[in-house]
């Protein structure tokens, strides 16, 4: 008797067991300093003495290394929010982001800076207020609660904007630019001197018609308009303003018309700018300085590795540890009197391009 067609097929593969239907595993619990108190065998005041960087307790360095080992060994990590409301403010320091490009110089100053406040236990928090106005701007920032502002100068804030961060419980609010503001602390940066350095050499050096470069790049105006009037203030210095985009085709267009605008010499703004203008020069066949000069700002080492060399106006800014200093101090002492703080120093380096 012949067997069945199908006796010769494999046997069916068994079905994958269903999954568990069952409730699936609690997340672990949340560390708590109790724990970490625990672990580490001192008292939870201690631990949230050597956590908060408490320095007017004295804590041996032992005991505060024991600490920090149990809270990384278990996960803990303070709870923000909870530490604000036992302090009645927060430890935050908001920083707005700039709305304009900025140089090295520049970012590396605020790097410096927030570097300089976490040192000192502050959460730097940068904030993106790109296309905020002021009171705008200071309703979004009062709901983070911080202890300080720092503007940079790009929103114009306004003595009622300062006044209603102030309520939200900021003990500190700190301007930087060329204008205070009534109820801030003034971090004046005087562009103005940038300017009239850069002028003054020109005009020393023999050169009278200078055309200063005004970026057109959005933002950068709140820099490059009071470094056009301190360049207008030297005696002797015949100022046009030059726009120039930072591109290529810009100065391209700008160095083939140079020749007819009847200038000798050129401050760029920044080194930036200048190392931008110096090229599209020569290429068009202009000689630096021989037919026009070049200055730029910044000193930049890359200024410093052109051929010519290129003569600029050295920035000097506060470090970020002394600005971080003044933070502190106005955040531990607030005040209604307002202090200003010019921040900045200018000097021209002399090099070949001039």
């Amino acid at each position: 008797m012949s067997q069945s067609s199908n006796a010769s097929k494999p046997p069916a593969p068994a079905p994958a067991p269903a999954p568990a239907s069952g409730p699936t595993a609690p997340p672990p619990p949340v560390p708590t300093s109790t724990d970490v108190a625990r672990l580490a065998g001192v008292s939870r005041a201690t631990v949230s003495y050597v956590l908060n960087n408490a320095e007017a307790v004295r804590i041996s360095e032992p005991t505060r290394r024991r600490v920090r080992e149990a809270a990384e060994e278990l996960g803990y990590v303070p709870h923000a929010a909870a530490r604000s409301l036992r302090a009645g403010h927060t430890r935050i320091v908001l920083l707005p982001t700039s709305n304009a490009p900025i140089g090295p110089l520049y970012s590396a100053f605020l790097n410096e800076l927030e570097w300089a406040l976490r040192r000192l236990d502050y959460t730097v928090v940068q904030y993106g207020s790109l296309g905020l106005t002021g009171d705008e701007a200071a309703r979004a920032w009062a709901e983070l609660r911080p202890v300080a502002v720092i503007s940079l100068g790009e929103i114009t804030l306004s003595a009622h904007n300062v006044a209603a961060l102030k309520r939200a419980g900021a003990r500190a609010v700190i301007t930087m630019g060329p204008v205070g503001v009534p109820g801030a602390h003034a971090l004046v940066m005087n562009q103005e001197e940038v300017g009239a350095r850069a002028a003054a050499h020109l005009v020393e050096r023999g050169r009278r018609r200078i055309g200063v470069v005004v970026p057109e790049e959005a933002g950068l105006e709140l820099f490059s308009a009071p470094r056009l009037a301190g360049a207008r203030s030297v005696a002797g210095a015949e100022v046009e303003a030059l726009p120039l985009a930072y591109s290529e085709e810009s100065a391209a267009a700008l160095a083939a018309r140079w020749r007819g605008l009847g200038l000798d010499a050129a401050f760029a703004y920044n080194d930036e700018y200048a190392m931008l203008l110096m090229r599209a020069f020569q290429d068009e066949g202009l000689r630096v300085p021989e037919d026009v000069a070049v200055i730029g700002a910044d000193d930049l080492l890359l200024g410093r590795l052109l051929r010519p060399r290129l003569s600029t106006v050295q920035i000097e800014l506060p470090t970020g540890d002394h600005l971080a200093s003044l933070v502190d101090h106005a955040v531990r002492e607030p005040a209604e009197v307002t202090e200003r703080h010019d921040l900045m120093a200018a000097a021209v380096i002399r090099r070949e391009s001039t």
